[in-house]
């Protein structure tokens, strides 16, 4: 009598947890090393250990996967996170965290390097745009009293990218080399004219 052979093992079911978290992982750090452009979804996919296939299965597109890894960086690992705008100095507690961040041997974040890397796409700055918009911008506007609040947000916001710009990722030795407490001087100062203007009406 013969027997049967062995049945072949069913595969394993996915932990569709644990594979988002990886193809979101591998995208993130695709996205801040080549940018929206010079990244496609086989290679974040290979960095997940899954088929492209099964990247746009659970993202449906580069497009949308770029939106749920910068929604990511956004809403935990921004200068701005954690609360810093409510605290009792948040111009000095911003400036701090923003010398401290972009301090030489820092890597900088993925979300500010994704952005950057990702200037020139027309997709990915549009995305950026509304992201900031939705998460940065409302954060900052809705700590601020007196009017203007949207616009100072946004000033605010750009003096944080622009100095990242220059003093991390550019390297500008003035700002790269500088005495720390200097800059935090400096900052403080800049940021306490946008978010406690002198001549701005408060409510």
């Amino acid at each position: 009598m013969t027997t049967s052979p062995d049945k072949a093992p069913k595969p394993r079911p996915r932990d569709a947890a644990a594979t988002r978290k990886a193809i979101l992982a591998s995208a993130r750090a695709a996205f801040s090393d080549k940018g929206y452009d010079g990244v496609g979804l086989r290679e974040i996919a290979a960095g997940a250990g899954v088929t492209a296939m099964m990247v746009n299965r659970y993202f449906g597109s580069k497009e949308e996967l770029f939106i749920e890894a910068l929604r990511q960086t956004m809403t935990g690992e921004s200068v701005i996170a954690g609360g810093i705008m409510d605290t009792s100095a948040p111009a000095r507690a911003l400036a701090e965290a923003l010398i401290g961040m972009t301090r030489p041997g820092q890597v900088p974040l993925d979300g500010f390097r994704m952005a950057f890397h990702s200037a020139s796409s027309p997709v990915a700055t549009t995305v950026g745009k509304q992201m900031i918009e939705d998460n940065a911008l409302k954060t900052v506007s809705g700590a601020l009293h007196g009017d203007h609040a949207g616009q100072r947000a946004a000033m605010i916001l750009a003096m944080i990218s622009g100095f990242q710009g220059m003093r991390q990722m550019i390297g500008l030795s003035a700002l790269a080399d500088a005495d720390e407490g200097a800059l935090v001087g400096l900052l403080t100062g800049v940021f306490e004219g946008l978010i406690n203007p002198p001549d701005i009406a408060r409510d």
